[in-house]
């Protein structure tokens, strides 16, 4: 197992290096672009995704302002909207950015320091990526944390429940729930939530933003966790919503599968009671492929299933911040937050394999791969 493990650590490193190839040629051919961005700014015509941006953005802006006032005639620059402005301008502009190097010589010291986990310096906010990320990332994993528990907690005894009685009354009224809950967005769930239960039209009993109160520091232990529960708890329950119809119906059909098979006969002619039949061989056997989804479900949770919930909560992780920086343009932003998600991803996908062999000793990769 350990040779396994480490063959995949090392296959990793390629893979990685293909994200990042990837998603770096697809940044150098999307239109705009930071110096296009302090452009805008200067013009007036920006419009970021938050009001939020400042730093080194607002610093760039005074002095750009200050070089363009000094321009003496139409700049043959290819930057959009750059006519007008000092060419010395826009060339301290690509010096300060990096772009007066080739893209390759960027990319290859970005991927160097990217490799002790430096990610350089925010563009608009003056700040550390690292920090950044950081800072951010607790809220996210927060959120995909209780989301993938509370998914897999209501989906696998409901797939269990459905596959037992297939067929029946619970288990056509159940897959009606299922596919109500599957087809309402948890972004359009969440306003409802809001609506209902945040003060918007009907009751007051839930905060609307952030995930803790402004007096958290003064709180004692207990009270911190109730503020923190009562913060999250209608972020998390508008994710679970529209998270849980496919697992269920994946363990429904896995264990249905493998109902029919016959150890499962064998089992019962030996006189073992139906519980002991489900869930000491069935269960085992039935698991492995819903195992198999966790890695996967909890990076696509943590990714893309909470950037609207942190957007329509107010709360600041680290999928807003990545798109709030690639609505400005933030590159060191968002090759961080791609690297970061990637690697772990990557990670999640090994613990998964892992956590086959601690369900089903049976299974051998190594074996396999022989």
């Amino acid at each position: 197992m350990f040779a396994y493990i480490l063959r995949r650590i090392l296959l990793m490193i390629p893979t990685l290096f293909g994200i990042m190839v990837l998603n770096f040629i697809v940044i150098q051919f999307a239109p705009g672009g930071p110096i296009e961005q302090i452009i805008a700014q200067i013009q007036g015509t920006a419009v970021g995704a938050t009001a939020r941006i400042g730093g080194s953005g607002t610093g760039d802006t005074g002095s750009a302002n200050a070089s363009s006032t000094s321009a003496s005639g139409g700049s043959d620059s290819s930057y959009r909207g750059a006519q007008g402005l000092d060419p010395a301008f826009i060339k301290e502009l690509e010096v300060q950015f990096g772009f007066d190097k080739p893209a390759y010589e960027r990319f290859y010291i970005m991927m160097k320091n990217y490799l002790v986990f430096d990610f350089g310096t925010s563009y608009f906010r003056d700040e550390k990526v690292i920090n950044l990320v950081l800072e951010k990332l607790p809220v996210s994993i927060s959120l995909g944390l209780w989301t993938t528990l509370l998914v897999y907690l209501i989906s696998i005894p409901l797939g269990i429940a459905k596959a037992v009685r297939d067929g029946t009354r619970f288990d056509v009224w159940t897959s009606s729930l299922v596919i109500i809950g599957n087809a309402i967005p948890s972004f359009l769930f969440a306003v409802a939530l809001i609506v209902l239960f945040a003060g918007g039209s009907y009751y007051d009993w839930f905060p609307l933003r952030g995930l803790t109160s402004e007096n958290w520091d003064q709180l004692s232990l207990i009270g911190k966790v109730t503020d923190y529960l009562w913060h999250i708890t209608l972020p998390v329950f508008a994710m679970v919503i529209g998270g849980f119809a496919a697992l269920t119906q994946l363990t429904k059909n896995s264990f249905l599968d493998q109902i029919s098979q016959q150890y499962v006969l064998t089992a019962r002619a030996k006189g073992l009671s139906e519980r002991r039949v489900l869930y000491g061989h069935v269960f085992r056997n039935a698991m492995l492929i819903v195992i198999a989804g966790f890695p996967s479900a909890f990076v696509s949770i943590l990714f893309t299933g909470s950037l609207l919930i942190e957007v329509i909560f107010s709360l600041d992780g680290l999928g807003l911040l990545g798109f709030e920086s690639a609505i400005n343009r933030d590159y060191p932003v968002i090759f961080a937050t791609v690297y970061v998600f990637s690697l772990l991803g990557l990670i999640m996908n090994l613990v998964g394999d892992i956590t086959y062999t601690l369900v089903d000793p049976r299974i051998d990769f190594e074996a396999r791969e022989a």
